[in-house]
């Protein structure tokens, strides 16, 4: 008898594991934890963040198309902080929209042959900077239903009333934006002063063009 019982014991042991073997394959990779300076798409650790990247189509300031992807991308080290913003924010009935991330240095050539002006685009000639190194997002709010929120201009305005001297524009869209520079400045942010909708992460990374 107490023979049989262990028998009966060991093959529903043995039933066990192949269950819980089965179950293992069914479930997706895990994948490591990528390192702070690895690229990454945006969405796969953010996945309500709001994506609608101008330059990817004819649809900015220049009426052309300047890169020909269409997902965002940011070293990992600034979309952990970006994650922590879109958490408070959400709190408060937003979303992040992004209108640019990462900028390849063939795109910001392009850019600079549209509009040789520094105080809107960073001179090719410098090197590598802000939106090339994975680091700095152009970004707005969006209220759950998708409208945007009302902020001082449109993207890429560039006129005086786009940078961070409120006092020129509506007293909503002035509080909105400061609204916005207090949530990305506590998440580890520092904006432009000459555009509103301009954050780059405090920690500046290492150049390196990346390929999306």
């Amino acid at each position: 008898m107490q023979r049989t019982e262990g028998k009966k014991v060991e093959q529903e042991k043995e039933t066990s594991i192949e269950r819980e073997s089965r179950q293992a394959e069914q479930l997706p990779e895990q994948l490591p934890e990528p390192a702070d300076t690895d690229f990454v798409k945006i969405t796969d650790y953010i996945p309500d963040i709001v994506v609608e990247l101008k330059y990817a189509t004819a649809d900015n300031f220049t009426g052309t198309v300047i890169y020909d992807f269409k997902d965002a991308y940011l070293r990992y080290g600034t979309v952990k902080k970006l994650a922590v913003a879109q958490e408070k924010f959400k709190a408060m009935g937003y979303y992040i929209k992004i209108w640019d991330a990462y900028r390849p240095f063939a795109a910001q050539e392009k850019l600079w042959q549209v509009c040789p002006n520094p105080r809107y685009v960073a001179n090719p000639a410098n090197g590598m900077k802000a939106h090339n190194l994975g680091g700095t997002i152009d970004m707005t709010l969006v209220t759950f239903d998708g409208n945007e929120v009302e902020m001082p201009t449109a993207f890429d305005d560039f006129s005086l009333k786009a940078d961070r001297d409120y006092s020129d524009v509506p007293e909503t869209a002035a509080g909105n934006a400061k609204m916005m520079e207090r949530v990305m400045t506590e998440c580890g942010f520092v904006g432009y002063a000459g555009e509103w909708w301009d954050y780059s992460d405090t920690i500046v990374y290492e150049a390196y063009d990346f390929k999306p």
